[in-house]
C-alpha cells in the first residue's frame, strides 16, 4: 500500500508507484508529425529511438522494427480521426524492477496522439522574443543528444521564460556556448555563413536539424557550419530561428536590444515543404 494524496490505496490502483520512467526518468521518447496518414522522416525518428535505446542500455524486442513502430502509431492516430495532421508522442521506459539498478532491461512503450491545426509548415511572422538561461548548464555528453525523460532543465528554463516574458530561452553547455532553445535546435545566419552548434556541445541530435542542415546545403552561395556559436555571436547575427518536427522553423525576432531579419527561415520553409508534400 501507499499514500497517494494523503489516501492510504493499494499499489494496483496507481500504475506510477513502480513506474521506472517516473521514479528515476528511466525512460527515452520520440515526438512526430503525422501528415495525411503518413510519419514524417519516419527512419530518421525510428534510428533515433534504437539509438537512443542502445545508449541507456535498453532491450530492443525483436518485433519491434521499423515497420511495426510505424503501425502502433498510426492505429493510434486512425482509431482518434488524426491522420490528416497529428503530433504522436511514443515513450519507451524500462520495465518496473530494482532501484538505480533495473532489475531487468525489458521495455513497454505507451503512445499518445493530438490534434494540429496545421498540414504544411508555415512561418510566424508575430515577434519572438528570447534570451539566454544561465542556472543551470548543459553538459557535452552523449546523453544530452537524446531524448529521455528527464527535462527538468527545460521544464525551470520555461518558467523563467514565462515569468520574463519570453517565447524561449537558449541554454548554454558548461563551455559556456549556446546548446539549443528548450524545444528545439538552433540556427544562426551570419553574412553568407549558417551556423549550428555541432552534436559534440551538448545539443540534441535533432530530426529537423538534419532535413534543415541537407536543404541549406543545396542553397546556392551559402555556407553551412556545424560547429560552436558564442552568446556574443548573437549580436553579430543577421537571423536566428528554431528547428523542430512539430513547428518547422520558428524564427526568432529579438535577443535583447538587437533584432533580426527572417528571409533565408522563409525560403527553407518554402523548400520544407516541397520535401513534405512529395511523401
Amino acid at each position: 500500500m501507499i499514500n497517494f494524496n494523503g489516501a492510504i490505496i493499494s499499489i494496483d490502483s496507481n500504475s506510477l508507484a513502480q513506474n521506472r520512467a517516473f521514479l528515476y526518468g528511466d525512460a527515452v521518447f520520440e515526438t512526430i508529425k503525422i501528415m495525411n496518414g503518413k510519419i514524417l522522416f519516419l527512419e530518421d525518428h525510428y534510428f533515433r529511438l534504437m539509438s537512443s535505446m542502445r545508449v541507456v542500455r535498453m532491450e530492443i524486442p525483436m518485433n519491434f522494427t521499423m515497420e511495426y513502430f510505424e503501425e502502433q502509431i498510426l492505429d493510434l492516430v486512425h482509431a482518434k480521426n488524426l491522420d490528416v495532421s497529428s503530433r504522436a508522442r511514443i515513450t519507451v521506459y524500462r520495465n518496473e524492477g530494482g532501484y538505480y539498478l533495473p532489475q531487468n532491461n525489458t521495455v513497454s512503450f505507451l503512445i499518445h496522439a493530438e490534434l494540429l491545426d496545421a498540414t504544411y509548415y508555415s512561418i510566424n511572422q508575430k515577434e519572438y522574443k528570447v534570451d539566454l538561461y544561465t542556472d543551470f548548464y548543459v553538459t557535452k555528453q552523449l546523453l544530452s543528444s537524446i531524448k529521455t525523460t528527464n527535462k527538468i532543465l527545460n521544464i525551470t528554463a520555461s518558467i523563467f521564460a514565462n515569468e520574463n516574458e519570453l517565447d524561449n530561452c537558449l541554454l548554454l553547455n558548461d563551455s559556456k556556448n549556446i546548446v539549443e532553445a528548450l524545444q528545439g535546435n538552433i540556427f544562426m545566419l551570419k553574412d553568407n555563413t549558417l551556423f549550428t552548434p555541432s552534436i559534440s556541445e551538448g545539443c540534441l541530435n535533432g530530426v529537423m536539424r538534419k532535413q534543415i542542415l541537407t536543404l541549406a546545403r543545396k542553397i546556392e552561395n551559402l555556407k553551412v557550419v556545424e560547429g560552436i556559436i558564442s552568446p556574443f555571436d548573437l549580436q553579430k547575427a543577421d537571423e536566428l530561428f528554431i528547428t523542430n518536427v512539430i513547428k518547422g522553423i520558428q524564427p526568432i525576432t529579438k535577443y535583447r536590444k538587437k533584432e533580426f531579419t527572417t528571409d533565408l527561415a522563409t525560403i527553407l520553409v518554402e523548400k520544407l515543404n516541397e520535401l513534405i508534400g512529395s511523401y
